[in-house]
């Protein structure tokens, strides 16, 4: 297995839009001048404040994505956000796919797979979210589940440079809940399988796995094969525990 680069990305949600998501980001741009992080670290802001955020991190390690975007470049579309908006606010990144929008915005595997490709277009890494549901985990079914929204979110062209993807799943996502290592073993396996007729160098495809992650419990689930690094909620929101995340990276 070829080594990879682990990437912890904080996916801020609808929270730290304004100075305080500035004060944030220069805690984390602070805390990790301080220290020597092997991984790669990245916030994902709300969209109102994503350009000041690009600000604060230019000329350091330290990337920003958006966390959703259209899958057109411009038009009659009120309150969206174009992939090359996201672009032109600094982002190298954008999150797709993920439970959130799925469930809230009723989002379809061909949805997330267009959203992908606008990110594509704009010179942005894909972040592709899949997971299953607590039903569907309990009806034996999160492999066949993990199978079909491969197959439907990744679009063409999609590589180990433009693609990353982040398991999550949807039970344990804000719950406190985490799946076994011996689930998520499985679970990150299963992906690296199946992304391999999807994605061009699937071998040095970053699989990240999302749900509950804190400080207390990263290293463990960063140990685990195929998991290339984490995509962070909540404790994404406070700079001592996202660092102490990026700090259990190595």
């Amino acid at each position: 297995m070829a080594e990879l680069k682990t990437l912890i990305a904080g996916n801020w949600k609808m929270n730290a839009g304004g100075a305080d998501g500035i004060a944030l980001a220069k805690a984390v741009l602070s805390g990790a001048t301080k220290e020597s992080f092997s991984c790669e670290l990245l916030l994902c802001p709300p969209a109102v404040v994503l350009a000041a955020v690009s600000h604060v991190v230019d000329g350091s390690p330290i990337a920003t994505g958006g966390q959703d975007c259209h899958a057109k470049a411009k038009g009659a579309h009120t309150g969206d956000v174009a992939a090359e908006m996201l672009a032109a606010a600094g982002a190298t990144y954008v999150i797709v796919g993920h439970s959130e929008r799925r469930t809230d915005h009723k989002e379809t595997d061909a949805i997330v797979r267009a959203k992908a490709e606008a990110g594509h277009r704009a010179g942005l890494v894909a972040v592709i979210c899949i997971g299953e549901t607590e039903a569907e985990r309990d009806a034996g079914e999160t492999l066949a589940v993990l199978t079909r929204q491969i197959a439907g979110s990744i679009p063409a062209g999609a590589s180990a440079a433009n693609t990353v993807i982040a398991y999550e799943p949807v039970w344990a996502i804000g719950t406190g809940r985490t799946p076994t290592i011996a689930e998520v073993a499985e679970a990150h396996a299963h992906i690296r399988r199946e992304i391999g007729g999807k994605v061009a160098e699937p071998a040095l495809t970053r699989i990240l796995y999302g749900g509950s992650v804190k400080a207390d419990n990263a290293a463990e689930l960063l140990k685990v094969a195929n998991v290339n690094g984490a995509l962070v909620g909540g404790a994404s929101l406070e700079a001592a525990s996202f660092l102490g995340i990026a700090r259990a990276a190595g």
